[in-house]
């Protein structure tokens, strides 16, 4: 069974599913679905609609250069059928999904982790700015609080200027 890739949104396409354009050159288009279809005919470009994968992976959103990818290249090569190598190429397959997942999970990971620093930073500074909401105004010396956000500032300064 050959799962072909559609042309537009690169999703897998199962036999029998899909349809085909053909070009007075013939060159062949496959398409997953009518979305895809109508998306080519009005020339729109993959890289440019959110919801294909081209996009996700221009925009950084997905893992893109990763070797794990490779193996789905050679499965199309005809090899002589043999019950044992059928059994190994079972387990590989399980295990090269298993690896490509915790990879793509570390990939969201990483991305994720940035935008939590700038929320982090977003949040000290909006404290800093309010200060004068959060502590007693017959209070003149600096409090708990205040200490600790200024430690918390300068630790985090330090941080930064290392980096």
């Amino acid at each position: 069974m050959r799962i072909e890739k559609c042309y537009f949104c690169s999703g897998n396409m199962y036999p029998g599913r899909g349809m085909v354009f053909v070009r007075n050159d013939c060159k062949v288009f496959r398409f997953c679905r009518s979305k895809c279809h109508q998306s080519y005919k009005k020339k729109r470009n993959p890289r440019k609609v959110r919801w294909t994968k081209a996009f996700r992976k221009a925009s950084g959103k997905d893992l893109t250069v990763d070797p794990v990818y490779e193996f789905e290249k050679r499965r199309n090569v005809p090899i002589k059928y043999s019950r044992e190598l059928w059994t190994q190429t079972l387990g590989a397959m399980e295990k090269i999904a298993e690896i490509r997942q915790r990879r793509e999970d570390h990939h969201i990971k990483c991305r994720l982790q940035k935008g939590k620093e700038l929320r982090k930073e977003a949040d000290v500074r909006e404290v800093k700015q309010h200060i004068h909401l959060m502590k007693s105004p017959c209070a003149n010396k600096l409090s708990k609080m205040e200490k600790k956000l200024v430690e918390v500032t300068a630790s985090k300064e330090e941080v930064m200027q290392v980096e």
